[in-house]
């Protein structure tokens, strides 16, 4: 396969093309306070403001990865540029939560098409050691992103409005579109007969989809037995003497699972096109990194849902503030990609892996001992650089362990299946994570009420307005009970006991992100610690 002659300028526009759709996926983490004022949300539509981007995203990375193999990889990328820019400009300007929502979801149908196909560009240009200082550069970007994100937004928020969050996309990303359609050359593969596997594409996002619903809703609508809250989608409502929808919903899932296996073993079979090569799950280094990549997702970027909306609920940052806290997770992640190349060679990529998924155990699991609101920021800012360190070391090694064996021709294929486990993985930790903040936050609360003797009638009222802002109401909590003739002393009382629950979530929330990562730990010792030979 040719490369293209000026691969490391174009890898500069590689990169940043994953940064614009990285640092979305995270940007809206310290805008979400403004934005849930400004549109009114409430905590289940702030879960899905963030989870139907990487709903979506992660549903669509297979699809796009196989279609750029067959059209053209460059191609998918350009056109994913600018769809997920129009649409940032389209969240910049919409005015209520559903508009936002439908923006998020056609963002994600963009960001889909960049993902897998900057990995398989940077597998088709570079060779040897080039290809490994290609990853590192690309891991690295990924994993300081992810904390570049929060800080802009923050900065964004404060200083202008949460909207140019969205909106600086536009300009940011014309420069990407003209540098990649300049210095970047296209690269396909030949394809087998029997056109493009839309059956397994159709598939694959109801397989995906259905799970991270059921994931995200259960809270909402109730694991088995029906909540008051009662299921509608465009005008169906579902009965309300049955059982609850998720279980439904997981069940799709399961049954989903099981037809696309058969269908793209079917498909093999008879040597025709398929969405995700399952052969490729019988090269063990893919394997065993794939499990090790979507635990460690679940654990890694989950956390990352909970701190902002802490940092300024509980402690009254701004969003400037909160996201200059997130600086110390962006400043752990570049370092690591020094450490990183100052270990390359000497440290197999595998134990490298190891070593930051370790480190992000240490990081998560300091957040939630030493999280309080007496301490602050400062309390949780050296844990969240070792977090970073973390992140940056086992993102930008990670994917080469993984793809070491992958062959050429399934590259696309390859790169498409670690991707979307991975973000399968983080919206699942997403899904995991914001239930046991919004869980942890109302039984703790509930507790803390009744130790105050508030009423039951009014112990739901606060509750339940907590828990729905996403802790957005906790700042102004005195106030509006004072203006309804609650005594201050009383008011003040309350508010308090809403803080220290919301960081009692917030714990709650770091230590399932820390088993996570406890088991993604585990998982790596099945990791392989070759390279790849060309």
């Amino acid at each position: 396969m040719s490369q293209t002659k000026n691969r490391w300028i174009a890898l500069v526009f590689i990169s940043m093309a994953i940064s614009l759709v990285i640092i979305d996926g995270t940007i809206v983490n310290t805008i979400f306070p403004a934005v849930i004022e400004d549109l009114s949300l409430s905590s289940t539509e702030v879960q899905w403001v963030q989870e139907s981007y990487v709903l979506v995203f992660a549903s669509l990375l297979l699809v796009w990865g196989s279609l750029a193999d067959r059209y053209g990889r460059k191609l998918l990328l350009v056109v994913g540029i600018v769809i997920f820019v129009l649409a940032s400009v389209w969240a910049g300007n919409t005015d209520s939560a559903e508009t936002m929502i439908l923006a998020r979801v056609i963002q994600g149908i963009g960001g889909a098409m960049v993902l897998p196909t900057t990995l398989s560009l940077v597998n088709a240009n570079f060779e040897g050691k080039e290809r490994g200082i290609a990853f590192a550069i690309w891991g690295a970007t990924i994993g300081g992103m992810v904390a570049v994100g929060p800080v802009l937004g923050g900065w964004l928020a404060t200083d202008f409005s949460w909207r140019w969050a969205f909106l600086i996309n536009l300009p940011l990303g014309v420069i990407i579109v003209a540098g990649l359609w300049y210095y970047l050359g296209e690269s396909k593969s030949e394809q087998r007969k029997g056109g493009i596997d839309w059956v397994g594409a159709i598939i694959s996002v109801v397989m995906f989809s259905t799970l991270v619903f059921g994931l995200i809703e259960g809270r909402v609508y109730g694991w088995w037995e029906q909540t008051k809250n009662q299921f509608e989608l465009f005008g169906f409502v579902w009965p309300a003497d049955a059982i609850s929808v998720i279980p439904v919903s997981l069940a799709i899932s399961v049954v989903s699972t099981v037809l696309f296996v058969l269908w793209e073993r079917k498909r093999e079979a008879a040597h025709k096109n398929v969405l995700l090569d399952l052969n490729l799950f019988s090269i063990a280094s893919f394997r065993n990194g794939s499990i090790a990549a979507a635990i460690i997702s679940m654990g890694e970027f989950g956390i990352l849902f909970a701190i902002p909306l802490w940092l300024q609920n509980v402690l009254g940052l701004s969003p400037i503030s909160s996201g200059l806290v997130l600086l110390w997770l962006a400043g752990g992640a570049f370092m690591a990609s020094g450490i990183g190349g100052a270990l390359s060679g000497k440290l197999p990529a595998h134990r490298a892996v190891q070593l930051g998924v370790l480190l992000e155990l240490v990081g998560v699991a300091g957040v939630g001992f030493f999280a309080s609101p007496e301490i602050g920021w400062v309390g949780v800012a050296p844990f969240l650089f070792i977090y970073g360190i973390g992140i940056g070391l086992a993102t930008a090694q990670l994917t080469g362990v993984i793809m070491v064996d992958v062959p050429m021709d399934k590259i696309g294929q390859g790169s498409g299946s670690q991707s979307t486990v991975r973000q399968i993985g983080s919206a699942l930790g997403i899904a995991v994570l914001g239930s046991v903040l919004f869980t942890g936050t109302q039984i703790s609360f509930e507790d803390r009420l009744a130790g105050l003797n508030v009423e039951t009638s009014q112990t739901v009222v606060l509750v339940d307005a907590v828990v729905e802002s996403a802790g957005g109401a906790i700042p102004q909590l005195s106030e509006a009970l004072q203006a309804q003739q609650v005594p201050q002393a009383a008011a003040d009382e309350i508010q308090l006991a809403a803080g220290e629950a919301f960081t009692e979530g917030a714990k709650w929330a770091s230590f399932a992100a820390a088993l996570f990562l406890l088991l993604g730990f585990a998982s790596t010792f099945n990791l392989s610690s070759r390279v790849r030979k060309e």
